[in-house]
């Protein structure tokens, strides 16, 4: 799958995959989903979001870690 809406760069946020350029990394957006949060309360706590870049962040979140296994204590 292409990610057009995460972008990494290494000299932003030493780069940690970030939505569209801003300084908004794809971990906050799928804790604060993890959280509980909807996606309005996202975007009403973070404006410069869109509806699409919540669904592909958390897209993102899940092919990073599908081929990884994880350990449990």
């Amino acid at each position: 799958m292409k990610f057009t809406r995460i972008n990494i760069n290494p000299k932003q946020m030493d780069g940690v995959p970030c939505i569209r350029g801003f300084r908004i990394p794809v971990a906050t957006v799928v804790q604060m989903t993890a959280e509980g949060m909807t996606a309005e309360q996202i975007i009403q706590a973070m404006p410069d979001l869109e509806p699409e870049d919540i669904r592909e962040s958390l897209q993102y979140a899940a092919t990073a870690v599908q081929d990884h296994t994880l350990s449990y204590a």
